[in-house]
């Protein structure tokens, strides 16, 4: 659906992504198929909207406040019928997505963290400081990645405390992947998620950051975020065994597919300042024979 974009913003072209595992794909159950996808859109658009594009850090925030007010309509529609304008700015997001959580009852606060999360980024990114401990910076994947976890566990009628567990670690392991996949791009835009302790501790300067310059103080780094997100991911893919029929063949692909990132990072020495690792077609015969396995 088009939509007329505001006086204050120019029109976008659309924006291709590329994903490291399957969104919907066909061993997702079928009528989970468009609820997954209606979170997904929701969680994609306001991730561009937040790092997408020129607009300045105050104009961001105010999109994720304005994305956020349609989310509250969605959530809770006058009246409890359909309550997305189809002239909406995010009409084609939040159409759907009312839907979904009217259907399946998602949990609102989860979809809250979300862009909670994504406005948090934009602070960080406009004042240049980053994260100063991992701590920190796994809060943030609380609040970023592992809603999404959770809220398919949800629509797949999941919800034991360790399988809930076992999600947070796998989508905290996808984004600590994502981030060390990243640097290449991130770190021109000012997005720095190298913690600034574990900088201090491994001789890391932070000019060399600032360049994308690699030097063995900056390998080690990686090494280590990359050996950690694998013992993560590793952890959490007991959740497959959880997860019936189809929908724990897809989860399969998606833990495999990080861990191939990671072999990839490993692959280039962990020289992503400079290079980023990408999963391609000829990566899917490796991908299913570990499934098989696991």
């Amino acid at each position: 659906m088009q939509h007329t974009a505001p006086a204050n913003r120019l029109p976008l072209k659309p924006i291709q992504h590329y994903e490291n595992f399957p969104v919907a794909s066909f061993l997702c159950p079928a009528p989970l198929r468009a609820p997954i996808s209606a979170l997904y859109h929701f969680a994609r658009t306001a991730d561009d909207l937040a790092d997408e594009g020129e607009a300045t850090a105050t104009q961001r925030l105010q999109d994720l406040q304005a994305y956020r007010q349609q989310l509250i309509q969605a959530c809770h529609p006058a009246g409890g019928g359909a309550n997305t304008d189809s002239n909406a700015r995010w009409a084609c997001v939040f159409g759907p997505l009312q839907h979904a959580v009217q259907t399946h009852q998602l949990p609102a606060p989860l979809l809250h963290d979300l862009l909670d999360a994504f406005a948090q980024d934009i602070e960080k990114t406009g004042d240049g400081k980053g994260y100063a401990s991992q701590a920190e910076l796994l809060d943030y994947c609380r609040r970023s990645a592992n809603p999404i976890g959770r809220l398919l566990l949800h629509l797949y009628g999941v919800s034991s405390p360790q399988a809930l567990a076992l999600s947070d670690d796998i989508c905290t392991a996808l984004q600590l992947i994502n981030f060390w996949q990243d640097p290449s791009r991130d770190l021109p835009h000012g997005r720095n998620y190298f913690a600034t302790d574990d900088c201090a501790r491994l001789g890391v300067a932070p000019a060399d950051l600032q360049v994308c310059q690699a030097t063995p103080s900056t390998t080690n780094l990686i090494a280590e975020y990359a050996a950690a997100a694998r013992a993560r991911m590793l952890k959490g893919a007991e959740l497959v065994h959880l997860i019936p029929g189809r929908a724990g063949w897809e989860l399969r692909l998606v833990v495999q597919g990080g861990l191939r990132i990671l072999d990839k990072i490993e692959a280039l020495h962990f020289a992503t300042l400079s290079h980023r690792p990408v999963l391609k077609w000829w990566d899917a015969p490796i991908l299913l024979w570990r499934t098989l396995w696991m």
